[in-house]
């Protein structure tokens, strides 16, 4: 997925994705901005922060005295994270569109670097997540935390497997190559960090020692509603694209019963959350 389709995808998904946050992307921000251990002061580089999950908490932590850079290619969500730290007088944040491949700290940060790095369930949408991420923690300072969240081996894949099914079901041949199909998600990314063994070599890496990985289990019931609220809020809403509505409203409708049929009647939202120390 390019950049530019990625991002097209997330900022289409702005209102159900935020609206998932007390049940998906919170527990896990809440999680990781603790394992990082901020102290007040601290600058802290967010990325892929959607709608400041991670990002906000850690505002939070850091103070006053501190920042928070939270980058996303997503405006649209962005923009509801504006609203979300407006909300709550956060002052020392800022949600800022770019490219995490590209990014480089602004003068506010300290010369030696940021002091700590947060990504929450993003580090496999990253082009080239080992050389990427390897990039984003040269930004922090020797000592500094890094830490991230992902999905955990397992975590959402008889879901996720069952969505897609229906969506092959509606596609031409040629469109199951590529990443929907099985070939292609085994080899996707996130098989690379999924475990905590492979997580903490993953991080290792990239650059940190002492990793630590802690498993938070996570399961939500699949309502009608949080089922679909889901499809829309996630990266998976992207494979609705070439549909018109009535098709979206049909594949909805066999998803939800082959959710029923296979007795799936709740989600695996199983994540690692692993942080570690930036290397002198």
């Amino acid at each position: 997925m390019t950049a530019a389709s990625l991002a097209a995808t997330f900022n289409a998904t702005s209102r159900e994705f935020d609206g998932l946050t007390p049940q998906v992307w919170g527990p896990a921000g809440q999680s990781l901005a603790f394992a990082l251990e901020l102290a007040t002061g601290d600058a802290v580089l967010d990325v892929c922060s959607g709608t400041g999950a991670s990002a906000i908490p850690a505002a939070a932590a850091v103070g006053p005295d501190g920042l928070v850079h939270a980058i996303d290619l997503a405006d649209d969500l962005l923009e509801v994270g504006r609203v979300k730290a407006t909300d709550r007088a956060l002052r020392n944040i800022d949600f800022v569109l770019a490219d995490a491949t590209e990014w480089e700290p602004p003068s506010t940060v300290p010369d030696a670097g940021y002091d700590a790095l947060a990504c929450s369930y993003g580090i496999f949408f990253l082009p080239d997540p080992e050389g990427d991420f390897a990039r984003l923690v040269s930004l922090v300072r020797p000592g500094g935390r890094v830490g991230v969240a992902v999905w955990r081996k397992g975590a959402i894949e008889a879901f996720a497997g069952t969505y897609f099914e229906v969506i092959g079901a509606h596609s031409q041949p040629s469109e199951h190559d590529g990443p929907l199909a099985q070939d292609g998600y085994d080899k996707h990314p996130i098989r690379r960090m999924e475990t905590a063994e492979l997580l903490s070599a993953w991080l290792t890496a990239a650059g940190t020692t002492d990793v630590e990985v802690v498993e938070l289990s996570n399961h939500v019931p699949a309502t009608e509603s949080f089922v679909w609220d889901l499809v829309l809020g996630s990266a998976m809403r992207g494979a609705l694209t070439p549909f018109d509505e009535a098709t979206r409203t049909q594949i909805r409708a066999e998803f939800s019963a082959l959710l029923t049929e296979r007795g799936i009647d709740s989600i695996d939202l199983g994540t690692l959350v692993a942080t570690g120390v930036r290397t002198p």
